[in-house]
C-alpha cells in the first residue's frame, strides 16, 4: 500500500504575516475588552454601547489565537483555518469601513491617539487582505511544487463532527451575512442595541468564524488534527459567553 502524500507547509511569508495579523489583533482586542469606556479617547471609532467593545474585543482575542496556531502550523492543511477567515475577515471589514468612513476618527477634532488608531485601522484593514492574497498565492503555488515544503499527515475529523461543525458555519454564515446586509432590522434579535456600523462589524466577524468552522469541518479534504480543532473552537465560547451574560442587561447605545 502506497505511503500517503505529505501536505506542504506553510511558506515562511505566510508565517511572518500571521504572526504579525497576531499581534495586531491581540492590541485590538486589548482597547476593546478592557478599555471598552475610552474608544472615543484610544481607538479608531467610538463603539458604542460599551457592550459591543467587549464583545469585539473577545472576538479579537480569539482571532489572535487562530492566528498565532495558523502561523506555527505544520502544514498547509491547518493554517488554512486561519488564512482564509482572515482574508474574508478583512475584506468585509474593509467594505465596513469605507461605508461607514464618516464615523471614524480620521479627522482634526478627536484626541490624537484615537486619530491614529484611525490611520493605523484604514492602513491595515486597505493592506492586509492584499498581503494575504499574494502569501495564499504563494502558498498554493508551493503545493503544485514537488520540491515544496512538506509535513506529516495528521488524521481527519469524523463524519458526526464534520457535520456539527458545518451546521455551525452555517447559522454563522447566515446570521453575519443578515447583519452586514440590514443591521437595523437584524439588532432587533441581537441582545443589546447595534448601531449601523457596529451590526456589519458584528456581522463580518459571524461571517468569517463561519468560514473557519466550515473549513474544520471539511477536514476530509485538509486532515486537521484535535488540537488545532480545539483552537479553532476557542473562536466561539468567548463571544458566546459574552452574549449570555448580557442577557440580563441591555444597555441602550448614546
Amino acid at each position: 500500500m502506497p505511503a500517503p502524500a505529505e501536505p506542504v507547509a506553510p511558506v515562511p511569508a505566510l508565517r511572518v504575516l500571521l504572526r504579525v495579523a497576531a499581534v495586531l489583533v491581540f492590541l485590538a482586542g486589548l482597547v476593546l475588552f478592557v478599555f471598552p469606556l475610552r474608544t472615543a479617547d484610544w481607538f479608531a471609532w467610538t463603539v458604542v454601547p460599551p457592550m459591543t467593545a467587549v464583545f469585539l474585543g473577545a472576538a479579537y482575542w480569539s482571532s489572535a489565537v487562530l492566528e498565532a496556531a495558523g502561523a506555527r502550523s505544520a502544514g498547509w492543511g491547518r493554517a488554512r483555518l486561519a488564512v482564509w477567515p482572515v482574508l474574508v475577515f478583512t475584506t468585509l471589514t474593509l467594505g465596513v469601513t469605507l461605508l461607514h468612513l464618516d464615523r471614524f476618527h480620521l479627522g482634526p477634532e478627536p484626541p490624537p491617539l484615537a486619530r491614529t488608531a484611525a490611520w493605523a485601522w484604514l492602513v491595515i484593514y486597505a493592506v492586509v487582505p492584499v498581503a494575504m492574497l499574494a502569501a495564499a498565492a504563494l502558498q498554493l503555488r508551493a503545493a503544485r511544487s514537488p520540491a515544496g515544503p512538506r509535513s506529516r499527515v495528521a488524521p481527519g475529523l469524523p463524519g458526526g463532527l464534520r457535520l456539527l461543525l458545518g451546521g455551525v458555519a452555517a447559522v454563522l454564515g447566515a446570521a453575519g451575512t443578515v447583519l452586514l446586509a440590514v443591521p437595523a432590522r437584524a439588532a432587533v434579535l441581537w441582545p443589546w442595541e447595534l448601531t449601523p456600523l457596529t451590526g456589519r462589524a458584528v456581522g463580518a466577524w459571524l461571517v468569517g468564524l463561519g468560514v473557519s468552522a466550515a473549513l474544520a469541518g471539511a477536514a476530509g479534504a485538509a486532515p486537521v488534527s484535535y488540537t488545532d480543532l480545539r483552537t479553532h473552537a476557542k473562536n466561539i465560547p468567548i463571544s458566546a459567553a459574552v452574549i449570555l451574560l448580557q442577557k440580563k442587561v441591555r444597555p441602550s447605545a448614546t
